[in-house]
C-alpha cells in the first residue's frame, strides 16, 4: 500500500468535482481527484473531450459545454487519478482527528490518456487529506416492473452512455418508456444522430401538470430550461415518433428476452408495442452510498421521493471535514453542480486557512446567484416528473433486489411480520447484500416497508452502508494493510 497526502481529496470528476478542483487549485490547495471513469466529465460530460462521434453537435450544446470545463480541469494542476475506486473514508486514528483517510483502489488505467500526464500506477493508495469533497453525482431511479430484468431492457442513462462513449445508437425498433427530461433529451439526441425510435411511452400522470403549474412563476427565472425542454419535445413530435401519454400499469412482455411493452394509455385502453429494445427511465436520484458509509446524515425528500445528504449552503455535511457537492447532494443538473463545487471549494479553502471568510463570501456572490437561478426550475420538474406511488411500488411478483432475486411480495410478507426497516429486511431476506450494496433496491425496499406498515419512509430509514462501498478483491484488501501492522486475534464474536 502507498500513502500520500494532500489538502483536498475530491471523489468524482463530474461537473462538481472538476469545478471544485479548479477553484481549490486557484486558492493554492493541493488537490487529488479520484475518479472511477477513464476520463473526466462524469456521466453528463462523459467523453466530451474525446468523443468517438464525428461531431458532438448531435448531443447538444450542453454536452459540448463540458469541453472548456474539462480543459480548465486538466490545466489547473490537480492530480487526477482515473480508474480509481474510493471504497472507504475514515478518520485518522481510532479516536478521530482533523485528517480524513481514504482508501483508493487503482485499476488498469493504461488507456486513460498520457497526453495529460495522468498517473497510471495501480494498487491500493491511502490518501491522508485535510478535507474531502464527495462529488459522486446521481444514478437513475430504479423502476422495478414486471419484466425489467429480461435481456433487451436497459436504462435510458445506460443507452446514452453507450452513445457518448462508443458512438452506439439503438435499433429503430426501440421504445422509450417512463418520464423525466432525460427521456426527451435522449430521443432528441438520437434524432440528431440520424436514428428515430419507434415510440415513447410517457408515464407522466395527467394531474402532474396541475401540480407543476403553481411552480411556473418561479421556474420562469430559468426560462431557458423550459424553452429547451419544449424544443426537444417539439423535435420528437415533428419527427413522427409515436407518443403515448399518461401510460400506467406498464410491464415488459417476454420469456427469454423482452419482445414488447404493455400498458394502459391515458384513455384507459390496453396497448402493446412490439420492440427489440426497451429503455426505461423514471428520473435520477442522488448517489448516496459513499456518503452514508462515511457517516453523513441523510434526510428523505418527500417532494422528490428520494434520500439526499444533509448539507448547508456551502455543502458541508454532518461529518467534520467532509463536504458534498453536485447531484450527490440533491438533483440540480450539470450547471448547478459546477456552481456547488465552486462554492464548496471556496468554503474548504477558508476552513483550511487559504483565504479569509470575507474573501470567501465576496468570491461566492456570483456563483451563488447563478446557482439559485439554475435551481429555480427544480420544484416544477420535481412536481412534474417524480413518479407517483403507484409507479414506485411494484406488484408482488416483481423482483426488487436484482442481486439476490428478492421480490416485492417477499418484502411485503416480511414487513407484515413486523420487520422494522431495511437493515432487518437484509438479515431476513439477503435483500441489499449483493454487489450493488442496495443501490438498486434501497429506495424501493424502504418505501415498500413504509406503505405496508403505514409509516413514513423517513421513519423506516435506509440500509446501513459499510466499507467497501463497492466490490474489491481480497488481494486489494490485503494491500490496504501495512505489512508491519500487528494483528490481534480476537474471540468470536469479537
Amino acid at each position: 500500500m502507498t500513502d500520500t497526502r494532500c489538502d483536498l481529496l475530491i471523489v468524482g470528476a463530474g461537473p462538481a468535482g472538476m469545478a471544485a478542483a479548479c477553484e481549490a487549485r486557484k486558492r493554492g490547495l493541493s488537490v487529488i481527484v479520484a475518479d472511477e471513469g477513464h476520463a473526466p466529465g462524469g456521466q453528463v460530460y462523459r467523453d466530451a473531450a474525446t468523443s468517438p462521434l464525428r461531431s458532438i453537435v448531435a448531443l447538444g450544446e450542453d454536452y459540448a459545454a463540458g469541453r472548456p470545463l474539462i480543459e480548465r480541469f486538466f490545466a489547473c494542476g490537480a492530480r487526477y487519478l482515473p480508474h480509481t475506486l474510493v471504497w472507504q473514508i475514515g478518520r485518522e486514528g481510532r479516536m478521530g482527528a482533523t485528517q480524513a483517510v481514504a482508501m483508493l483502489t487503482r485499476g488498469n488505467a493504461a488507456d486513460a490518456g498520457d497526453a495529460h500526464g495522468l498517473d497510471h500506477a495501480s494498487g491500493t493508495l491511502a490518501v491522508h487529506a485535510r478535507a474531502v469533497l464527495l462529488a459522486t453525482g446521481a444514478q437513475e431511479r430504479p423502476w422495478p416492473i414486471r419484466g425489467w430484468t429480461l435481456p433487451g431492457v436497459m436504462g435510458v442513462g445506460a443507452a446514452q452512455t453507450a452513445l457518448k462513449s462508443a458512438g452506439l445508437v439503438p435499433c429503430a425498433q426501440t421504445v422509450l418508456v417512463g418520464g423525466g427530461p432525460l427521456l426527451w433529451l435522449f430521443a432528441s439526441q438520437l434524432l440528431e444522430a440520424g436514428r428515430r425510435v419507434a415510440a415513447i411511452v410517457d408515464t407522466t400522470p395527467p394531474d402532474a401538470y396541475t401540480k407543476a403549474l403553481r411552480h411556473l412563476p418561479r421556474a420562469l427565472r430559468a426560462a431557458d430550461y423550459l424553452l429547451k425542454g419544449w424544443r426537444m419535445m417539439r423535435a420528437v413530435r415533428r419527427a413522427g415518433v409515436a407518443i403515448h401519454r399518461h401510460a400506467r400499469a406498464v410491464e415488459i412482455v417476454g420469456d427469454t428476452r423482452a419482445r414488447a411493452v404493455r400498458f394502459i394509455d391515458g384513455a384507459g385502453n390496453a396497448q402493446q408495442i412490439e420492440a427489440s429494445l426497451i429503455l426505461l427511465h423514471q428520473g435520477v436520484i442522488p448517489s448516496t452510498n459513499l456518503a452514508r458509509a462515511t457517516g453523513c446524515a441523510h434526510e428523505w425528500d418527500t417532494r422528490a421521493a428520494c434520500w439526499h445528504p444533509q448539507t448547508d449552503a456551502w455543502g458541508r455535511s454532518s461529518v467534520a471535514d467532509v463536504w458534498i457537492a453536485g447531484d450527490g447532494a440533491g438533483i440540480g443538473g450539470a450547471q448547478a453542480a459546477a456552481f456547488t463545487g465552486t462554492l464548496a471549494a471556496l468554503d474548504i479553502a477558508a476552513q483550511l486557512g487559504a483565504l479569509d471568510t470575507r474573501t470567501r463570501d465576496r468570491a461566492s456572490r456570483a456563483p451563488r446567484a447563478a446557482l439559485n437561478r439554475h435551481l429555480a426550475v427544480r420544484p416544477l420538474l420535481d412536481a412534474l416528473y417524480t413518479p407517483p406511488p403507484a409507479s414506485r411500488l411494484p406488484t408482488d411478483e416483481v423482483i426488487v433486489c436484482r442481486c439476490e432475486e428478492v421480490t416485492a411480495g417477499e418484502i411485503r410478507r416480511i414487513a407484515a411480520q413486523g420487520c422494522t426497516g431495511p437493515n432487518q429486511m437484509k438479515a431476513f431476506s439477503r435483500c441489499g447484500m449483493g454487489p450493488c450494496q442496495g443501490r438498486w433496491c434501497g429506495t424501493t425496499v424502504g418505501e415498500l416497508i413504509a406503505y405496508a406498515q403505514a409509516r413514513d419512509p423517513a421513519d423506516v430509514g435506509y440500509y446501513r452502508i459499510r466499507a467497501p462501498v463497492k466490490p474489491v478483491t481480497i488481494a486489494q484488501l490485503a494491500q490496504a494493510m501495512p505489512v508491519d501492522t500487528d494483528v490481534a486475534r480476537g474471540e468470536f464474536p469479537s
